[in-house]
């Protein structure tokens, strides 16, 4: 792996362990209307688009609720789980830390709303190691479409060839090499049923680098 100027990260699975907890947010948001579903459900659908998540749990859990509310609800299950189990996955902060110290460029580049990014970069405390961070509010495609990438690139004032991705799912990796950009994907027990073979390397985890 050569150096670059800037280091562009995904966020849930990525950096954080927060894949089976938005999925069991879910499973327990669809509790609310008397329905039971397997949080593990979650593996089918991660990484798209929010519509599709939430589309596949109510197909799954037979039912039909107002989004909105449902929304509301997962909400509260989501913060609760990431205030008792949320942590940066293995290697993450010793990583980005080395590249700040480097005087590299770093992004979280996430396809979440801005208040799931918001609450994980606040409570693990690490606002401050990142010098841009792109949500869903800030585009208008959704990953596998490279704008997400193409803007993190663009508000760090790099090229493409200066710049790595890494991400952790089928439409994160195509996202990234859309954009031009190398891309490392981290593998983890939630995505082993994604393709990220389009990736220039597939680690474990960052201590790996």
């Amino acid at each position: 792996m050569r150096e670059y100027e800037a280091y562009l990260f995904d966020m849930d699975g990525t950096l954080v362990n927060s894949e089976p907890l938005k999925g069991k947010a879910l499973a327990l948001a669809c509790k609310q209307y008397d329905a039971s579903v397997d949080y593990q459900i979650y593996k089918d659908v991660m990484g798209q688009e929010w519509s599709q998540v939430t589309n596949h749990f109510f197909q799954s859990a037979n039912i039909s609720p107002n989004r909105e509310e449902f929304n509301t609800h997962f909400r509260e299950y989501y913060q609760e789980l990431l205030q008792s189990h949320l942590v940066l996955n293995q290697g993450a902060r010793k990583y980005i830390e080395s590249l700040k110290k480097a005087g590299k460029k770093c992004a979280v580049v996430s396809s979440a709303a801005k208040w799931m990014i918001e609450s994980i970069l606040t409570q693990l405390e690490i606002t401050s190691l990142f010098d841009a961070v792109v949500g869903k509010e800030d585009v208008s495609a959704h990953k596998p479409n490279p704008e997400a990438y193409n803007l993190a690139v663009s508000k760090l004032n790099v090229t493409p060839f200066q710049s790595v991705i890494f991400e952790d799912s089928t439409v994160g990796v195509k996202a990234g090499v859309a954009s031009g950009n190398d891309v490392i994907a981290i593998r983890h027990e939630f995505n082993q049923n994604h393709d990220l073979s389009s990736a220039l390397l597939i680690i474990d985890d960052f201590s790996q680098l």
